[in-house]
């Protein structure tokens, strides 16, 4: 699918891996953005930088089918059409199944995790593909494309990731499900599980964390620019022939248990 002028949701799009892939997408390669994110300062700002014309910011609650249904009315509004949806927008929860003196983790916890990370990407593709599947098909077989963001975490977990794992590994669960279903109308669906990435978060981490975090790095040693993250987004974009893939982008690291 030709990126030019495309409408392309980011959930989470308003800070990390979200908002660079916003800038690339729009910057160089001409796409129109519509940011859902819970951080109205951020998208608002992230508005200004990129330009009001080619981008809009819905403040979106993932988890809520109200709120993501309000959002896609307004991008619909906006734009008058969806035709990529990527998937970024987590809870970063980390929590042991038994915390301080033994005591079991709340159920609640992981509910929280859930409602956000596995329950949200579902809410959103969803939603978008109901949209997508009203668009002239291009070249006679693409009508959209979705891209859900995973994490290494989903296969090498660490202690107190157990949450957070078990939505990342739920995400590529349904991948062959979704690009199965979603490919009879035009829509193809894939999975980018990114590794560490040098973002802002990760960059004002302490030195001595950093160089360790850098030793387990494979090759390259080093952490991920955000802008290969953007760029892998653009190439399942662009490449008819991506369909219910899941891209590890991790430099062939494999996280070791701590």
């Amino acid at each position: 699918m030709r990126i030019q002028d495309k409408v392309v949701i980011i959930t989470g799009g308003a800070s990390g891996l979200g908002l660079a892939t916003a800038h690339y997408l729009v910057i160089e390669k001409g796409a129109r953005v519509a940011i859902f994110d819970m951080n109205v300062e951020a998208g608002e700002k992230a508005v200004r930088e990129l330009g009001a014309d080619r981008t809009a910011f819905v403040q979106t609650d993932v988890s809520s089918e109200a709120s993501v249904q309000e959002a896609i009315a307004a991008v619909m509004a906006k734009f008058g059409a969806i035709h990529v949806c990527i998937n970024g927008a987590a809870f970063p929860a980390a929590f042991k199944v038994l915390g301080k003196e033994g005591k079991a983790a709340s159920l609640a916890k992981f509910a929280q995790t859930t409602a956000v990370n596995l329950n949200g990407v579902f809410n959103v593709m969803s939603k978008s593909a109901e949209q997508m599947a009203k668009n002239e098909a291009e070249a006679g077989e693409e009508r959209g494309v979705v891209i859900n963001v995973s994490s290494g975490a989903a296969y090498e977990g660490q202690v107190g990731q157990c949450a957070y794992s078990a939505t990342k590994a739920g995400i590529i669960g349904m991948n062959i499900p979704a690009a199965r279903e979603l490919g009879a109308i035009g829509v193809r669906v894939n999975v980018i599980a990114p590794g560490l990435f040098l973002t802002p978060m990760v960059a004002g981490l302490d030195e001595k964390v950093l160089n360790s975090l850098r030793d387990q790095m494979e090759a390259p040693k080093r952490l991920g620019d955000m802008r290969e993250f953007a760029h892998c987004c653009a190439f399942i974009i662009e490449n008819a022939y991506v369909n219910g893939e899941t891209i590890r982008l991790d430099g062939a690291t494999r996280m070791r248990s701590k």
